[in-house]
């Protein structure tokens, strides 16, 4: 039953504790509950598919993969994507003593989600991205049409910069072999 059928049901109910309007009501909780979830997901699916989208951006004319030091240099390079808008913030905060806290919100939120992801690149887990230095993950994110929708058909991995560097290492490591 749609939400507003269940809501018209229930004003038309006249007793508050009958057994009809708490069985509606529950299932007003429950849709509701269930639209919540389908929220979250959408939202963490938007922050995942605008980060891809960097990256996609940067990768127009690409045709290869990507070797694990250009990969690095490209997630320093997004790492940076900020330094622009808060140069701007302190431009706007040195100007005048009132303006001084006008994108403190922006500001906090920024520097945190910076710090987050550079931690977590340097030291932690690694950051969600998908695998560029492989070909075939490569030809798919290529391929990828921009959608929030399609991101569950890429293949996510977690990068950070110690793996990028085993991974360059093991790839000299590969030349060298061929070399000889």
């Amino acid at each position: 039953m749609p939400k507003q059928t269940i809501l018209k049901e229930l004003a038309k109910c006249k007793h508050p504790k009958s057994r009809k309007t708490l069985a509606l009501t529950r299932k007003v909780k429950k849709i509701n509950n269930r639209e919540k979830t389908k929220l979250g997901h959408a939202a963490k699916a938007n922050i995942v598919g605008k980060k891809l989208a960097w990256f996609a951006e940067r990768l127009l004319e690409r045709q290869d993969p990507l070797m694990p030091a250009e990969y690095e240099a490209l997630v320093d390079e997004y790492l940076q994507r900020f330094d622009q808008e808060l140069e701007q913030i302190k431009i706007v905060q040195s100007i005048g003593k009132h303006r001084a806290t006008q994108h403190a919100a922006r500001e906090a939120v920024i520097k945190t989600t910076i710090e987050t992801e550079k931690l977590n690149f340097n030291t932690g887990g690694g950051i969600e991205l998908p695998d560029l230095c492989d070909a075939v993950n490569f030809k798919l994110f290529q391929e990828w049409d921009g959608s929030a929708a399609s991101i569950q058909h890429l293949k996510l991995k977690f990068i950070s910069r110690k793996a990028l560097k085993t991974s360059a290492a093991k790839k000299e490591a590969e030349a060298e072999k061929m070399m000889e």
